[in-house]
């Protein structure tokens, strides 16, 4: 199957609710055409990162000599970012380290900014959480990983807050807060999509959060492979789809009839790819802007099978029971593992 304009339609609001995000994060979130490549446009813009760039140089000293002060708690913690904007399979590796740890015996808990909710308090998610009061992501990971999960835009408070509640916690992962320079960490994981590092410049010029290269304990490609240095990881679309009350639907029974296809991910090109490489009749699709809670979206087909991300069901569920979750497999490869495992040995402290 070929993927034409048509299989992809994005779909902005003018005026975003209050569950949404802000039209300019929105715009960031679509990684625009001139961050893949040096043009007339990046230099245009090349002023505006000259500043982006002696501000994050002034941060830095600021952190040296102790103007921004960096608060250690009490468990080891690993970070799971990137330096680009936009999604880049944080979460896959979180939800992976969480459930390799929890094997081990450690006790693990998550903290997380929780994009895409309606406030920036602190919330600790449960059963009865919302993804609109929680955010997607987080409520993802607490269902699938049944472990503590916190969410805060301020992540030493989040932290402090997990630890708090759940005292025996002694592993803190933080899904996305490379920059968050405050939460000190012991272990820090990148990752980086297909997209690289783009045109290789920094914000708005291009998507780079922070200069490249940086020091990182790990770098681990979710996609295809962009540099040299770091590990790689499979990640292809599991055997069967999920329905709302649990049950598995083999994807073999999917492909023999036609299916429509909802995503509200930063990636949506990502997702549709995978289908069209597992050979699925794609009639319709629809892109929504990353974290979307799809409360006016209808399905243009409502007789076909709805097809969706796992982090889009924990939202779109509440709306249309009947649409079928596509699971991810991701998996770094063992090197990663064996790297990582000798990593945190040297560094836990905490029993």
């Amino acid at each position: 199957m070929v993927l034409s304009k048509s299989h992809l339609q994005l779909k902005i609001p003018r005026k975003p609710t209050s569950l949404e995000q802000p039209i300019m994060i929105q715009w960031l979130q679509q990684l625009p055409k001139y961050w893949r490549n040096r043009n007339a446009i990046t230099y245009l813009l090349w002023p505006f990162e000259v500043i982006y760039q002696i501000a994050w140089y002034l941060r830095q000293v600021a952190i040296r000599l102790g103007f921004i002060q960096q608060h250690r708690v009490n468990a080891t913690v690993i970070v799971v970012g990137n330096v680009v904007v936009g999604g880049g399979g944080k979460t896959p590796l979180t939800m992976a380290l969480v459930q390799r740890l929890v094997k081990q015996g450690f006790r693990v808990g998550v903290v997380s900014r929780g994009y895409g909710r309606a406030q920036t308090s602190l919330q600790i998610v449960n059963a009865q959480s919302l993804a609109s009061e929680v955010g997607d992501e987080p409520l993802m990971i607490f269902q699938k990983c049944n472990v503590p999960v916190v969410v805060g835009a301020k992540r030493v408070a989040a932290a402090r807050q997990l630890l708090n509640q759940f005292p025996s916690v002694n592993v803190l992962v933080c899904d996305d807060g490379l920059q968050h320079i405050a939460l000190q960490r012991d272990i820090e994981i990148c990752v980086m999509d297909a997209t690289g590092l783009g045109n290789g410049h920094l914000l708005p010029a291009g998507p780079l959060r922070e200069p490249w290269p940086r020091q990182v304990d790990l770098l681990l490609h979710t996609h295809q492979r962009t540099l040299p240095e770091g590990f790689e990881s499979l990640r292809e679309l599991s055997s069967f789809a999920l329905t709302s009350d649990g049950q598995q639907v083999p994807i073999a029974e999917l492909k023999l009839n036609p299916v429509e296809v909802v995503s509200g991910i930063a990636k949506p090109e990502a997702f549709l790819a995978m289908l069209a490489q597992g050979q699925f009749q794609i009639r319709h699709s629809t892109a929504l802007p990353d974290h979307d809670h799809f409360q006016t979206w209808q399905p243009s087909h409502p007789e076909l099978p709805l097809l969706c991300t796992e982090k889009d069901a924990v939202k779109l569920w509440a709306r249309f029971p009947q649409a079928l979750a596509m699971p991810l497999v991701f998996e770094p490869e063992p090197s990663f593992w064996k790297a990582f495992d000798q990593l945190f040995q040297s560094r836990h402290r905490y029993h």
